[in-house]
């Protein structure tokens, strides 16, 4: 594709990356047949291709308008594109960029940016959205049918092991799962302690890895976020703790981007990448250490009838097709067969908000892929995936570290019996 960058965006380094991300492009046209929005509404400019035309335009010197940002805001940053581009364009950063841009030139009416400002600064703080939630649930038996469907229950987490072995790594526990689903990373501990791993939190951080900001375009507060969370977790990576593990998706996908997000500060930008390089799903460490976990599973506890929903940020982000599925056949649990598995739930940060019908018809169209061979239980590896499937659906659904976790035996005189 021929550009013609205007000069305040040729100068700068995101405008020669923007630049030769979209040279790569050839028109071709395969991203649309796995674009989610472009399937529901027909419209190239709702399709990747046609956002990278508005914002190569806007790039060039065109003036933006509300439309222009409209047709950017529907995208989901699922990047199933990426996954099916034969030319290895990078649509996700450049997407993130252009929408900078455009809410630079065009702004937001007073409610939409109130809106995205609480968005951020509710979600992002974990005493406050804790508190709301605790009084969602509360409400819950005398909320309205749909809306008490988007409040989940709660579930205890159980024990957390305490810190014994030599082997260490770190969690990540996010923003808002801790509250949401304290049980994922209690099980990842339990799980990783029965091999000889401790898994500790890093105290000092705590919150958001900035992936929420930087969706919403709040790219100065994403960097911020990113450098308070590599002056914590840096020292302990860089003296003994092996890895980072991060058990939504959505976050990993992020904060193994922290290097190319600092790449420009020359106080963080080494550190950051060291702990980018360092950061780890459960499905990888598990996957790497499986000679070890398969000594310990119970294969007598029960097989279940298992749909896995693999995330977009799984699968397109990190590159992790068909992990979970191998350990989730691992497990003796009977994996019931998905189509159109590379199509996004409709989750996809806060896009379910801002975007509800959208985000409506995509969970309706998963939910009848996941629930048609009638699982006992949906499994999947984000916490947003997870709470938005479950609000639309009576199944289960867990995150598949849980089930591992039930699956596995507590203690060696037990695995000897």
């Amino acid at each position: 594709m021929e550009t013609n960058l205007a000069p305040q965006y040729a100068a700068t380094r995101e405008g020669r990356e923007a630049e030769a991300i979209l040279r790569a492009c050839v028109h071709c046209g395969f991203c649309t047949a796995t674009c989610p929005t472009y399937q529901l509404l027909g419209d190239e400019l709702d399709g990747p291709r046609g956002r990278i035309y508005l914002i190569k335009q806007v790039l060039e010197g065109a003036t933006p308008t509300t439309t222009t940002q409209l047709h950017l805001d529907r995208c989901l940053t699922c990047r199933s594109c990426e996954t099916t581009c034969p030319s290895g364009v990078r649509y996700g950063r450049l997407v993130d960029y252009g929408r900078r841009i455009v809410e630079d030139i065009v702004g937001r009416p007073p409610a939409a940016a109130a809106e995205r400002y609480a968005l951020r600064r509710g979600l992002q703080s974990r005493l406050g959205f804790g508190a709301l939630l605790a009084l969602g649930r509360a409400a819950r038996p005398w909320l309205p049918r749909e809306l008490a469907q988007r409040v989940p229950v709660g579930r205890p987490a159980g024990t957390w092991p305490p810190p014994r072995h030599a082997r260490r790594m770190l969690a990540l526990q996010g923003c808002v799962q801790p509250s949401l689903a304290p049980a994922i990373d209690a099980a990842l501990a339990r799980v990783l302690d029965r091999i000889g791993i401790s898994l500790v939190p890093a105290p000092q951080a705590g919150g958001c890895c900035g992936a929420l900001s930087e969706h919403l375009s709040a790219h100065d507060e994403a960097k911020a976020l990113a450098r308070r969370n590599v002056d914590a977790w840096f020292p302990l990576l860089d003296t003994g703790a092996e890895a980072l593990i991060v058990s939504a998706s959505g976050c990993g996908v992020h904060v193994r981007d922290y290097g190319h997000l600092l790449e420009d500060d020359p106080a963080y930008a080494e550190r950051a990448a060291f702990v980018a390089a360092r950061t780890r799903d459960p499905v990888e460490v598990i996957g790497d250490e499986w000679r070890r976990v398969a000594t310990t599973i119970a294969l007598d506890r029960g097989s279940q009838r298992v749909a896995v929903h693999p995330p977009c940020t799984l699968q397109h982000g990190l590159k992790l097709k068909g992990r979970v599925e191998e350990l989730v056949d691992a497990m003796g649990h009977q994996r019931l067969p998905l189509t159109d598995a590379h199509l996004c739930c409709g989750s996809a940060g806060t896009y379910s908000i801002l975007q509800p019908e959208l985000a409506s018809e995509l969970r309706r169209n998963k939910l009848a892929a996941l629930e048609a061979e009638r699982p006992h239980v949906i499994v999947t590896a984000n916490i947003g995936c997870m709470t938005h499937l479950a609000a639309g659906t009576t199944r289960p659904v867990r995150h598949w570290v849980e089930l591992l976790d039930e699956r596995m035996l507590d203690t060696p005189r037990e695995r000897t019996r």
